[in-house]
């Protein structure tokens, strides 16, 4: 073959150099790590009895979110991941950085925004009493609904005021599909730095479990874990997912791009695989993660493995059969101690997988029937789950950088 060869490059290392956490167990990371290592869990009961939910901690929202229309104009669920998004930037070191931020791009999971309670209160009491003429529901729509409301938020208003608080203005991305869009926005943002289509970008998402109208949602298939917490790997003979409050953003950025600012990385993020098995026969689910084990490269063995199974059956049934063939291997549930955030339990995994490397010290075990063991030594080596509780599996190898 004659001519010139063209030579491909090798795929740039990607470091996470940010991550922003506001949870149902604090805000920030020394709040979470401290909750973890304490073994606490944040659980009402109560307030949406008969089902449980992890409620979001007390923050000031003026900290990352400085203007009180801003925040007026939000739903819960972008207030939260507004905040979550300003932690990260602060511990990227670039919050503020309008250069930086104005090429960041953004890659975020979301659901489809929060539904007008009060409006849909109106329209169905009307309409039960019988004053509800024709147009009416029309009429309401048009009327009470605000501009940034369509029956329910768009999903990608959350990367719009990210980028109006924060400045971030590269190019956005916005993923729906529950726990699969998690895993799809941190896959894309890797290949794109892997690639060297980007340089740096903003990953996450946020979701509000403190909803009715999510709860009934959820409740149509069945989903909700009721009456009484219990950690997700006790929960085989009532299954079901407990929601959770929380914003999960990771700052990730190629290596060259971190050295050249200066940045110190908390971990890498070697590897991100996706799959969808098809859920028709009993064994799929737990097929498909072997698959992605598979795929996920080089593993040393005798690591730990962050789980975001849901409680849901028969998905977190299949997902503990795959987890006991790495018995070596020191598993802890993310939705045992911070519910279960569809889009967001992904990036939260990533989270605290980085986390965990950067302090040489994996959190202790979240229950006690035996699947969660002891991890003594440093981890280098994290491995991070996502099952949907419907559909779409998901890994990722976080990795101490060498």
């Amino acid at each position: 073959m004659s001519g010139t060869q063209i030579l491909k490059s090798e795929p740039a290392e990607v470091w996470i150099t940010g991550i922003g956490l506001a949870t149902s167990l604090g805000e920030g990371l020394d709040a979470n790590w401290d909750a973890l290592n304490a073994g606490r869990i944040h659980v009402d009961e109560k307030t949406f009895a008969p089902y449980v939910v992890h409620p979001w901690t007390q923050v000031n929202l003026d900290a990352q979110i400085p203007k009180k229309g801003d925040q007026r104009q939000m739903e819960a669920w972008q207030r939260i991941g507004t905040y979550a998004a300003g932690l990260a930037l602060e511990s990227a070191g670039v919050k503020g950085d309008k250069e930086i931020l104005g090429r960041m791009d953004m890659v975020i999971a979301a659901g489809g925004g929060e539904r007008d309670i009060r409006v849909d209160t109106t329209i169905l009491n009307a309409k039960a009493k019988g004053n509800a003429p024709p147009g009416f529901l029309n009429e309401r729509l048009m009327s009470d609904l605000r501009p940034t409301l369509f029956l329910a938020q768009l999903s990608n208003l959350l990367a719009g005021n990210i980028a109006i608080v924060h400045g971030v203005c590269g190019t956005s991305r916005t993923f729906m599909g529950e726990e699969a869009a998690g895993v799809d926005a941190a896959r894309i943002a890797l290949a794109r730095i892997a690639a060297g289509q980007s340089d740096i970008a903003l990953i996450g998402g946020s979701h509000n479990g403190e909803r009715k109208d999510i709860l009934v949602l959820y409740e149509f298939g069945d989903y909700n874990l009721r009456d009484r917490f219990a950690p997700v790997w006790a929960r085989q003979q009532r299954g079901g997912f407990a929601l959770g409050s929380t914003g999960a953003f990771l700052v990730i950025e190629s290596r060259a791009h971190a050295l050249a600012r200066g940045a110190k990385p908390f971990a890498r993020l070697t590897r991100v695989v996706s799959d969808r098995s098809r859920r028709r026969q009993q064994g799929e689910i737990t097929a498909s993660l072997r698959k992605l084990w598979s795929e996920l490269g080089e593993l040393k063995g005798g690591g730990a493995i962050l789980s975001g199974a849901s409680g849901a059956e028969p998905a977190t049934s299949e997902e503990r059969a795959f987890l006991a063939e790495h018995p070596d291997y020191a598993v802890r549930s993310t939705g045992t101690r911070f519910g279960h955030n569809l889009d967001t339990q992904f990036a939260l995994g990533l989270g605290l997988a980085a986390i965990s490397i950067s302090r040489g010290a994996l959190f202790p075990p979240g229950d006690s029937t035996g699947m969660e063991i002891e991890m003594p030594e440093p981890p280098t080596q994290i491995v991070v789950t996502a099952t949907g509780h419907w559909r779409g599996e998901g890994m990722a190898l976080v990795e101490a950088v060498g």
